[in-house]
């Protein structure tokens, strides 16, 4: 049975993360969650996610504005030490619970809206939204969240926003890894869970990204935010 899981959260959180450029620990997390402990699902995410983004990463390359992405990603590696001391304070139960209604309300109540307008953002918010990011990075691999939630508030292109979303959760998964590694949070028993877990990941990634080239803006963004709904009623669905 927990092989199943780990293959099946591993799929979904490599579609989630084709289709839209994160998404992977939102997606695989709640199935995990009930086979894997916190310390094993979490650096599971972290190195699946850095697999899936390595893999797409090429196609959105054009896009990708370093100077832009810059404020995301100093703040982020700040934040992730941080995140990954908090670790082992945080009830993962409570964590999982208020993740997911922030989720749920922020993300339903941007459904019912109308779609925002594009505008601008300042480096020092954008810096702020990194950190923020890079703590929820630290603590379990779900550093996408907040800078998801902020291009959709300031209505940013479909390329923009992802190219936006995979430099980020790139650079601060892949530093969050070491920071576990560092914590001596890596053991060997993660080594079965990846062989079953990267192979269906990177299979869900193929197909995501198939059908993220068919899409429209419009339509991209409201399944980005359908993704987050669903992810935060499961994790709390999960969790009570």
């Amino acid at each position: 049975m927990t092989e199943v899981l780990v293959v099946a959260g591993g799929f979904l959180g490599g579609f989630a993360s084709g289709l839209t450029g994160f998404g992977f620990g939102l997606s695989s997390l709640p199935i995990w969650a009930l086979v894997l402990a916190p310390a094993a699902s979490a650096p599971l995410v972290m190195a699946c996610s850095i697999v899936a983004q390595v893999q797409t990463l090429p196609a959105i390359w054009h896009a990708l504005d370093l100077r832009r992405l810059a404020p995301f990603v100093l703040a982020g590696v700040l934040g992730v030490p941080f995140g990954v001391w908090l670790l082992p304070y945080i009830s993962p139960r409570a964590f999982r619970i208020g993740l997911g209604l922030l989720l749920v309300v922020a993300c339903g109540s941007l459904l019912v809206l109308h779609a925002a307008k594009r505008r601008e953002s300042s480096r020092a918010a954008d810096g702020t939204i990194g950190f923020l990011g890079g703590v929820l990075g630290g603590i379990a691999g779900l550093s996408g969240v907040l800078p998801t939630l902020w291009a959709e508030l300031h209505g940013w292109g479909k390329d923009e926003r992802r190219a936006i979303f995979q430099g980020f959760n790139f650079s601060i998964l892949l530093f969050a890894l070491v920071a576990q590694a560092v914590a001596g949070l890596l053991t060997p028993a993660l080594v079965p869970l990846l062989l079953l877990a990267v192979p269906a990941s990177m299979v869900g990634v193929w197909l995501g990204r198939s059908i993220y080239n068919r899409i429209d803006a419009r339509r991209f963004n409201r399944i980005v935010l359908w993704i987050l709904v669903a992810a935060g009623v499961t994790l709390v669905t999960t969790s009570v």
